[in-house]
């Protein structure tokens, strides 16, 4: 029989996280204080984050061990497994073997964990007793309310207004797991009073609800903020992906050609792609490719530079390819991957060459999860969609070129709770929403008004 799943033992489970600015080919912009203009110090960041996670966001080691206590949650679900999906090789007739990385067996059913669990224990040895953060889909509040239930912390989720209707399982699940989750722009905080006072009907944005988050906790001892990507210590908590997918292609005697994955915030396609950046710094030939929506074109179209993280510019000035904090995204229903910024990381390797990113409109996207559905059968969240879409071009690609590729994408979670999203795609009432260049323009211009990296 063929084999179609490749498994780690658990104690063959990577045992440290790994950290790509040991290996960055060019030195990185600073992130900056936002009153001053200045690079951020430690101490900076105390009020919102604890100091054993801003130790992380600013390490330069290499290696950095993986605590017992997160390792035991990691257990309930990884390793996480590697598939071929020869069934879609088959549809698509192409000379390519195709392999992902299963994140969506993870109790919340995707890649989030990898870092909730993370930031909850490191929150909590440090005597935190409250969380508040922001989602866009669902599936970082979801975690995160997950790690925070195991490890006995409060949790407090600010969620993008259009995903708090579109995605009510996604909710639930975080009521499940004992967090409260509210709809954003909200009543609750000064910044969502002045948005629905000039916008009751705001869709919201994650730029918002991060501007909430972190109201929420400032001045409070016992709380403090978390971020489920952009931020340093989120791509290196996932790593633990890439680590275990390059044990596993080794043990079949496999290496990729292409790395796919769906991009956002960035943290589900660094964590499978560091890994392997790090072999493509030394010498791999090895293509990296980051798939956007064509509707929040970060990486594809805006300009390069630094901009706040949050609409109400509370946040470090980060060096990022950014649409400008104050960017509200179409509804569309991809929500993981609607923020206005990217990850310093990915935006720094991608300015210089070493990734490179697309962007594919939303009707391609479902057309390729529905064509994963019917030949492999797992049914793909919308954010997910967007890697098969570049996996089918890339399958394509190599049959026009006559070249045999291995391809492996992350499979960053499932859409069973977001059933919704193909009953209006299945039911004809999605369309493709083009980004106005005056919308691009706008960004330059916002971006104009602070220092240049």
């Amino acid at each position: 029989m063929k084999q179609v799943k490749v498994f780690l033992n658990e104690d063959e489970i990577p045992r440290q996280w790994y950290n790509i600015m040991a290996d960055m080919p060019t030195p990185m912009s600073p992130p900056l204080h936002p009153g001053t203009g200045q690079p951020l110090k430690p101490e900076d960041m105390a009020q919102i984050f604890p100091m054993n996670l801003i130790e992380q966001e600013m390490s330069t080691e290499r290696w950095i061990d993986i605590p017992e206590p997160v390792l035991e949650k990691y257990m309930l679900w990884r390793p996480s497994p590697l598939y071929r999906a020869y069934n879609l090789e088959k549809l698509l007739d192409a000379p390519v073997k195709i392999y992902y990385k299963h994140e969506g067996v993870s109790p919340a059913g995707s890649h989030k964990p990898n870092t909730a669990v993370a930031q909850a224990y490191y929150n909590k040895v440090f005597g935190i007793k409250k969380l508040s953060t922001e989602t866009g889909a669902g599936q970082w509040g979801s975690a995160l309310s997950m790690a925070c239930n195991m490890f006995g912390l409060e949790c407090r989720v600010f969620m993008v207004r259009v995903s708090y209707d579109q995605k009510p399982y996604r909710r639930l699940m975080m009521q499940t797991w004992g967090a409260k989750c509210f709809a954003s722009p909200s009543e609750l905080t000064e910044t969502g009073r002045k948005v629905l006072a000039q916008n009751p009907d705001s869709p919201g944005s994650l730029g918002i609800a991060i501007s909430e988050a972190i109201e929420e906790i400032v001045g409070k001892e016992d709380s403090r903020y978390s971020l489920g990507s952009v931020l340093n210590h989120v791509m290196l908590h996932q790593t633990i992906i890439g680590l275990e997918a390059q044990k596993q292609l080794d043990m079949i005697g496999e290496y990729p050609d292409v790395i796919i994955g769906c991009a956002g915030g960035g943290s589900n396609f660094a964590g499978l792609a560091l890994p392997f950046t790090r072999d493509k710094i030394h010498g791999k030939e090895i293509a990296i490719i980051a798939a956007e929506p064509a509707s929040c074109p970060t990486l594809t179209r805006a300009p390069f530079g630094y901009d706040f993280g949050d609409l109400a510019m509370t946040t470090p000035l980060l060096p990022m390819y950014s649409l400008g904090h104050d960017y509200v995204p179409a509804p569309i229903h991809a929500g993981g991957l609607r923020y206005h910024g990217m990850a310093p990381i990915i935006s720094h390797l991608v300015k210089e060459g070493i990734m490179e990113a697309r962007a594919y409109p939303q009707l391609e996207t479902f057309e390729a999860g529905i064509q994963w559905a019917r030949s492999e059968a797992f049914i793909p969240a919308p954010e997910t969609c967007h890697a098969i879409a570049a996996v089918v071009q890339e399958a394509k690609r190599a049959k026009e070129e006559g070249k045999e590729k291995v391809i492996l994408f992350n499979w960053s979670g499932h859409g069973l709770v977001d059933l919704a999203s193909y009953d209006a795609y299945l039911s004809g009432k999605l369309n493709n929403y083009q980004f106005p260049e005056e919308d691009i323009e706008q960004a330059k211009k916002t971006l104009e008004q602070f220092p240049k990296p």
